[in-house]
């Protein structure tokens, strides 16, 4: 009984702790010095904002040029979306709403799977390779700059999806894509 309730103070100790220590006393002084010297190239980027300012801890970036930061910012983009929409769908389940029908030929209602990691043992083989397929196809042919239109890594609109994109004004627009990288 007494693991059940540590389990949840383990796993938000990391996150604790990363705003408790600053990243001087993180790491050593020479390699603080380094990381310093590193964000000057990269810390007038956006999403480069108070209280962090550039925040580099795994020293990705060291000694990289324009193309690494802008190719490490589309990942960061596309994993911070992929992870809103994992607990948007998350909340939804937990809410109660599920798809009608079944998930298989067999019959198994998609209300009888459970929310959470507990569903992982409930979806059908075939299933998992559909949405291994699914992701797959947006991998491959959708969640990508395929016609080179795009103004910033991580802009997947390809001349078609807009939703009022082009109606906001510059500011506006790095309001937006700021929002974005710190909510990712």
């Amino acid at each position: 009984m007494h693991s059940k309730r540590l389990l949840p103070l383990l796993a938000v100790s990391p996150v604790v702790s990363a705003f408790i220590t600053s990243p001087a006393v993180s790491f050593p002084r020479d390699n603080a010095a380094h990381i310093g010297l590193q964000a000057q190239s990269f810390e007038s980027e956006l999403g480069a904002q108070p209280p962090l300012g550039f925040f580099d801890p795994l020293g990705l970036l060291e000694e990289a040029d324009q193309e690494r930061f802008d190719r490490l910012r589309y990942v960061e983009l596309k994993h911070g979306r992929i992870s809103m929409l994992a607990v948007l769908g998350h909340v939804t389940t937990s809410a109660g709403v599920r798809l009608p029908g079944n998930i298989d030929l067999e019959g198994t209602p998609f209300e009888s799977i459970p929310t959470g990691i507990a569903a992982l043992t409930k979806i059908p083989g075939a299933g998992f390779v559909q949405i291994l397929a699914f992701v797959g196809l947006l991998e491959l042919s959708v969640m990508k700059d395929v016609t080179g239109e795009a103004e910033f890594p991580g802009d997947f609109r390809n001349g078609y999806i807009d939703f009022g994109w082009d109606t906001f004004d510059e500011d506006t627009k790095l309001q937006k894509r700021a929002i974005e990288l710190n909510n990712g």
